[in-house]
């Protein structure tokens, strides 16, 4: 059996719409994204919600929005995408790591507070794998020290934590779009703040940083534009709009068949001696983008990459979630880190797997997947 890591789930319904766009006059940021737009705020229950072209830029124009910049620091994970510490040194800022969770893998609050230095100017928690981190006790930290929160929500759009959604303690929550998503459009993202001043600021900083939109400009009587900030060329159009509007709607029903693989793989494989499954906070509702195991040093004398090697000449599909990222090259060479600076980060991304958990996983496949996994840690 041949079993993808990942599926998207664009159906008919979502090509028919971007066909309509495709023979539409108005192919980029327009009336399409405006739709998105308005039911992801309503979604997450927030004022705003910023189409972008990523969740990298929407991190990066979050940074620039509240001027952070050349010699400022912002508080990070190093258990993440490399997009999340990139986007700060996209904005001349440096990231300054902390350690994780070993049950979540998430940004260990208590380590944040001892970070903080007068350059601190923000934290950008990541929400790993679609469990949300501990936002209230980072708001309280961001609160006492008057520091910008930027949560990178790019696995937890459809997460709560203590009866909070993503994006409701943050002053801005950044989400992705990409291929392998909860919901895809290939590549995109979005922002979503509370502040009226910066959805007006965001939005001329995704577009050039341009008064007005294409849209505003040749859809009713022309109107001239002005630039009064340098942005970026950021904005989502509404082709990839246009993909996402009907996943938006169906999104809980996605996430309900994701929860039940996700339960099916907790319940099969948590007994399986010598791997150890991502905690989930009690209470909390995990958004179900990873399913991630961890072999634990060595079983039946094999390593992670071992078993990964298995998996996938078994036919399922795997990836890592993630390499540190204080370890890749570039960090290594420009920052000087090194093995043992952030030993838990290390030693989850030593030992992490990630399985398939997408809805058009048929449960003949994930049992499939299950067997595989037991076999190669146990054979």
């Amino acid at each position: 059996m041949k079993i993808e890591f990942f599926r998207h789930n664009i159906g008919k319904e979502d090509i028919d719409r971007t066909v309509e766009v495709l023979h539409s006059i108005f192919l980029t940021t327009g009336s399409v994204v405006g739709e998105l737009e308005s039911g992801l705020a309503a979604y997450l229950d927030v004022p705003y919600a910023i189409g972008v072209t990523s969740c990298t830029a929407a991190l990066h124009l979050c940074l620039l929005a509240w001027g952070i910049g050349p010699g400022d620091e912002v508080i990070t994970t190093p258990l993440s995408f490399c997009a999340t510490a990139n986007s700060i040194l996209h904005a001349g800022a440096r990231p300054v790591f902390v350690d994780v969770e070993e049950t979540t893998g998430n940004i260990d609050a208590a380590l944040i507070e001892p970070a903080v230095t007068e350059r601190t100017k923000a934290i950008m928690p990541v929400h790993l794998y679609g469990q949300m981190c501990d936002m209230k006790e980072i708001r309280r930290i961001a609160d006492k020290y008057n520091l910008v929160v930027i949560e990178d929500a790019a696995h937890c759009i459809e997460g709560v934590r203590d009866g909070i959604k993503v994006g409701r303690l943050g002053d801005a929550a950044c989400f992705s779009f990409y291929a392998t998503k909860n919901i895809t459009s290939g590549e995109g993202g979005a922002i979503t703040v509370h502040d009226t001043g910066k959805d007006e600021l965001l939005r001329m900083l995704r577009l050039h940083g341009i008064d007005k939109s294409a849209a505003d400009r040749y859809t009713k009587k022309y109107r001239h534009w002005d630039m009064p900030v340098l942005g970026w060329k950021y904005n989502m159009d509404n082709i990839q709009a246009a993909l996402l509007v009907g996943q938006l709607k169906r999104i809980d029903e996605l996430w309900e068949r994701r929860d039940a693989l996700y339960r099916r793989y907790e319940d099969a494989l948590s007994p399986v001696k010598g791997i150890t499954l991502t905690g989930t906070v009690p209470g909390s509702r995990h958004a179900c983008h990873l399913f991630t195991i961890r072999v634990a040093g060595q079983v039946a004398g094999k390593e992670r990459d071992s078993v990964l090697l298995e998996l996938q000449e078994s036919g399922v599909g795997v990836a890592v979630n993630y390499r540190p990222i204080h370890l890749l090259e570039y960090y290594r060479k420009y920052f000087g880190y090194k093995e043992g600076d952030f030993p838990i980060a290390e030693k989850i991304g030593g030992e992490t797997i990630s399985l398939p958990l997408y809805p058009l996983l048929r449960d003949e496949e994930a049992e499939y997947v299950i067997r595989a996994v037991m076999e190669a840690v146990t054979s």
